[in-house]
């Protein structure tokens, strides 16, 4: 906790942005970090709560009462190890994680939660400031081979887990950089790729090794990973983009979300686009399908492309304004979220299905949509048509790609493990760590070829037998 009748004393100061005006003209984060001393008297606000359900409330678990009292008493560094403890990259969490953990906070039962988002934020950068985050790398080695594929936050972080209690670790990315969809997906303005760049090097020193444009079942035969290796990680993200498969989906003008987004990624960072066609907003009429934080990102990025108008559909009702408290809290509430981009200009309308496309010359030029009911019914009569020039799919993903070998069963005499998302990847190196020490100790339902509960929920893992 932090001072005692800090949350009695002090009202809650957050993060502000750049003027819309001035980010709109650049790629560049734009959150202006608060003073030292205002930090301080925010980490000050937490309390003394019988039960802090902002542990429950964080994804990673973080032990946040901890660091921000650490961060009340000036004692950085030792906030540093403590954030570090559970969090590989709290420098990543702190700029576009939704902080479900403030959603948890008990302050939030009057709207007034502990700026936790914003102190890990604080944290982390200190940390690299000051220099405290050096490589760990391990005194012994276990003599043992991990193959990674994929170089996303949950390949990282296992990647840097087992790295570090002394596995020769390898991570396999198939595109011309790591970092999966940290560097390939979310926007520059949102999280510099700084943050990605110094990690990789930091675990690089710790010995992992990276095989960029290594695309496994591709060009980096799987079944030489399974020859080589004494566990393989399956870390490759969920890439299929869900599609909108009515008439006029043919036409030119009509992308996934995750076309238009890495392009400009890698305009940024002045990488190739390997031959595929520019996705560009200038001066277009841009339709945005889908409500979620990609279809958020796809909004700032055309703005800052030079669109003429961008204009957000969901098919699910408006909610609430206003969480009913008694009723969600201290779960993640159904509510209202305006993003940065949605405050750049953005057009928002809901309770939206797009029932056909339409165009000229074989490229998109109109939407026509009819309005739904909270059951996803058509309301007679309520049919619209909308201009466009550029359509853009952010309607989520339907899983992971999955190669043939994948499809035919089991990895034979290998642990199998399927990391599945961030907030899992300690416990999937802890998951691989014990199916190595002793095939007999894993879990149960694990060996059944089950998805395991609790600590193991992280993967399925296939241990040889």
């Amino acid at each position: 906790m932090g001072k005692i009748t800090g949350f009695l004393e002090y009202e809650r100061s957050d993060r502000h942005y750049q003027p819309v005006e001035e980010r709109v003209r650049h790629w560049q984060e734009f959150v202006l970090p608060l003073p030292e001393a205002e930090t301080r008297t925010q980490a000050a606000r937490c309390m003394d709560c019988g039960i802090p359900y902002c542990h429950t409330g964080c994804p990673v678990n973080n032990q946040i009462p901890d660091w921000n009292d650490l961060v009340y008493r000036g004692n950085w560094r030792e906030a540093a190890r403590n954030l570090h403890s559970t969090n590989n990259f709290p420098e990543v969490t702190g700029r576009i994680c939704p902080a479900p953990c403030e959603a948890s906070c008990t302050l939030n039962l009057n709207d007034n939660p502990v700026t936790i988002k914003t102190i890990e934020c604080a944290i982390a950068d200190r940390a690299f400031a000051e220099g405290w985050m050096r490589p760990e790398p391990p005194s012994v080695k276990t003599g043992r081979k991990i193959a990674i594929v994929g170089s996303g936050p949950a390949g990282l972080a296992c990647a840097q887990q087992l790295a570090r209690v002394g596995h020769e670790v390898h991570v396999f990315e198939k595109h011309a950089k790591a970092g999966g969809l940290l560097r390939y997906g979310i926007p520059d303005f949102k999280m510099d790729r700084l943050h990605v760049d110094r990690r990789v090097a930091q675990m690089e020193a710790e010995g992992v090794t990276f095989h960029q444009n290594a695309h496994v079942g591709v060009n980096a035969p799987a079944e030489q990973l399974l020859k080589d290796y004494d566990a393989l990680v399956l870390a490759g993200g969920a890439e299929k983009s869900r599609d909108l498969p009515i008439p006029g989906r043919e036409l030119r003008g009509i992308h996934f979300a995750m076309d238009f987004l890495p392009q400009q990624n890698r305009r940024v960072s002045g990488e190739p686009q390997n031959d595929s066609e520019p996705i560009l907003a200038t001066g277009k009429r841009v339709i945005v399908i889908g409500g979620g934080d990609t279809g958020s990102d796809c909004i700032g990025t055309s703005f800052r492309q030079g669109a003429l108008s961008v204009t957000n559909f969901e098919i699910m009702p408006q909610p609430p304004l206003r969480e009913n408290k008694m009723l969600t809290w201290p779960d993640w509430p159904l509510k209202l979220r305006t993003s940065s981009s949605h405050e750049e200009g953005a057009s928002r309308d809901f309770a939206v299905m797009t029932t056909k496309f339409s165009g000229d010359a074989g490229h998109v030029k109109r939407l026509h949509c009819v309005r739904v009911d909270d059951s996803i019914k058509l309301i007679p009569g309520s049919e619209f048509d909308i201009d466009a020039d550029l359509v853009l799919l952010a309607m989520g993903s339907r899983g992971g790609a999955r190669c043939a070998r994948q499809r035919q069963g089991r990895y034979h005499g290998l642990c199998k493990l399927d990391c599945q998302g961030v907030r899992l990847r300690r416990h999937a190196a802890r998951s691989v760590a014990r199916c190595l020490g002793d095939p007999r100790r894993a879990p149960m339902r694990a060996r059944r070829g089950q998805a395991p509960h609790g600590r193991d929920q992280a993967a399925a893992v296939t241990c040889a037998g």
